[in-house]
């Protein structure tokens, strides 16, 4: 199903996926020849083995992620008498591994009993069948449909995530105002907000970085597969070739172009630029310089991103023909099929995944919750997004139940674009790419 080769595109974005969903990875002591650290705390004599791209969090560090996490973990070790052991990825060291390629080693040879997976790699160890059936567990009965879909692999539920990341555009309504401009719901109307906001002199209306530019590929891509047709249906067509990945990307990579060819967004500064670095964001969004800009749910959240502006800012989904529509994504729990705590960690997953679990997570970090059962409040800007999330209006930027995968390809593709590729050349690699799956 899945072939590792097509895949390697994918996985710089990745792994920059999860360090911007869960925070920035942490650095730690190494085994002899390893690029791992192990934490191995509390004298239980049941132990449960989870490779994560972090460390176990101190209690009393400012991360405010890694502490949801960990809680949900501490509620785990507490009911159970277990002891959960990080065996900790080390980005600083990695040698010359990703954290996808090193999740894989591992999992196929059943060295850990628990792992914290990207997309990517959800597909490749749950089609080669490493990773444990989740489905009869207490927790997974409470998943909204749009998670289980987005980790299901040959029809088996093979991951479950703590947390739903929900992308959108970041507005200064103050701005749209004073130009006497509505909020854009579709294409034409976002280019017609962004030759107004030229004209008055914001001269890069959008600001952008090179990771973040797919949302809107996706969002025009998918937002009838996902809210009008038969969605299962047209994935099996795609993943039977029958219908091309390239021609439900193609009008998204055409609107990014003409977004670079009337200078809304700085395409050679995107390309080498990392998250909230790029021309017009980070700093010069909050001082007001551009109006607009994508991020993730979370940055709404966060001081050092865009929490607490100093003028009105609202959140909204991405322009297509149906409306604004969000971008979602995820990560995923996963259990080794052929581990030796297989059974252990099943339980383990059963509690930090169960809506009890779910809530503590979704209150401490304001995020959107897997859990059908599990709503929190959240902070005014955001109001917008969460309301089509909550009516079920979105598109999934990761699916593993697409051969190919999706937002580690596309990320790149799209800096091929930003590169100077044309968009025939950008489709010509999608369809190398369908073609290996």
């Amino acid at each position: 199903m899945m072939h590792l080769k097509k895949r390697g595109l994918a996985r710089a974005a990745l792994v920059a996926l999860a360090a911007l969903a869960l925070c920035a990875l942490v650095a730690c002591a190494q085994e002899e020849g390893v690029n791992l650290a192990v934490q191995d705390e509390g004298a239980s004599a049941v132990r449960v083995n989870f490779f994560s791209p972090m460390e176990k969090a101190n209690p009393d560090a400012e991360n405010t992620a890694r502490t949801a996490s960990d809680l949900t973990i501490a509620m785990a070790e507490e009911r159970l008498g277990v002891t959960v052991a990080y065996r900790t990825y080390t980005a600083e060291d990695y040698q010359e591994k990703t954290y996808d390629e090193v999740c894989l080693e591992r999992a196929r040879s059943n060295k850990d009993d628990l792992y914290l997976l990207n997309t990517d790699t959800i597909v490749a160890l749950g089609s080669e069948g490493h990773l444990a059936d989740l489905s009869g567990l207490s927790c997974a009965q409470n998943l909204r449909e749009v998670v289980r879909v987005a980790n299901t692999v040959d029809g088996k539920l093979v991951a479950i995530p703590q947390e739903v990341v929900a992308y959108g555009l970041f507005v200064n309504k103050d701005i749209f105002d004073a130009c006497e401009l509505s909020l854009p719901s579709t294409p034409e109307e976002f280019l017609e907000c962004c030759r107004v906001l030229k004209e008055k002199g914001y001269d890069t209306p959008v600001g952008a970085n090179r990771w973040w530019l797919e949302t809107f590929v996706f969002a025009q891509a998918y937002a009838d597969l996902y809210n009008g047709g038969d969605t299962a249906a047209e994935i099996e067509a795609l993943n039977a070739g029958r219908a091309r990945y390239s021609d439900y990307l193609r009008p998204g990579f055409e609107f990014l172009q003409t977004l670079i060819d009337a200078g809304y967004i700085d395409a050679e500064n995107a390309l080498v630029s990392e998250a909230f670095e790029g021309v017009g964001e980070g700093a010069d969004f909050m001082a007001g310089d551009c109006p607009i800009v994508m991020a993730y749910w979370g940055a709404a959240n966060t001081d050092t991103a865009y929490g607490s502006p100093d003028f009105n800012m609202e959140v909204i989904g991405f322009p297509t023909e149906r409306g604004q529509m969000p971008v979602l994504s995820m990560t995923g729990y996963a259990v080794g099929e052929g581990s030796a705590g297989r059974d252990e960690a099943l339980k383990v997953m059963d509690v930090i995944c169960s809506d009890e679990a779910m809530q503590l997570y979704a209150e401490t970090n304001r995020v959107i919750s897997p859990s059908k059962n599990v709503e929190v409040d959240c902070v005014e800007p955001l109001r917008p997004l969460n309301e089509l999330v909550q009516a079920d209006t979105y598109v999934l930027a990761s699916n593993a139940g697409m051969d190919v995968e999706q937002w580690g390809n596309v990320c790149l593709i799209v800096r091929d674009l930003l590169g100077g590729a044309t968009v025939d050349e950008c489709m010509a690699k999608l369809d190398e790419l369908q073609d290996a799956a």
